[in-house]
């Protein structure tokens, strides 16, 4: 299987935060990630598995790097721990922040939309999938 062939990675929406992520990612700092259990569900997408590769996409759309699972496991948001939060390369130095910011984004309208549930909301028992990853080629074209 190419790059060409792999699914790909879209950390949040086009744009600053996007940009923000891809940089955290290239430069070795993120190398975990949260998900909805609930977004999967909605579009019907499989899980990602332990090995299986994405393709990393910029704001541009444009591939820059390919990236490998090493762990995937679903959580309560409630049960997300420090050594994930401070892997996810945002800076972040507690749960609770982490939380803060992360609660912020999936209650966007964006989110809400995608969803297509305007009023969704996170509690301590929403799912979270955590993710975590290993760069492996930062030079995809």
């Amino acid at each position: 299987m190419t790059d060409d062939d792999l699914p790909r990675m879209e950390f949040a929406f086009s744009g600053p935060l996007r940009d923000q992520l891809v940089a955290a990612v290239l430069s070795g700092a993120k190398t975990t990630t949260s998900a909805l259990m609930i977004g999967y569900e909605a579009d019907g997408e499989p899980l990602p598995e332990v090995g299986a590769r994405r393709v990393v996409v910029d704001s541009r759309d444009q591939p820059v790097a390919t990236i490998e699972y090493t762990d995937v496991r679903v959580v309560r948001l409630a049960d997300v721990d420090l050594r994930h939060v401070i892997d996810e390369g945002e800076g972040d130095e507690s749960v609770a922040q982490w939380r803060a910011g992360h609660e912020e984004f999936w209650h966007s309208p964006e989110i809400r939309a995608e969803l297509g549930d305007p009023g969704f909301t996170v509690d301590d028992d929403t799912e979270i999938l955590a993710q975590r990853f290993r760069l492996v080629d930062a030079t995809t074209t």
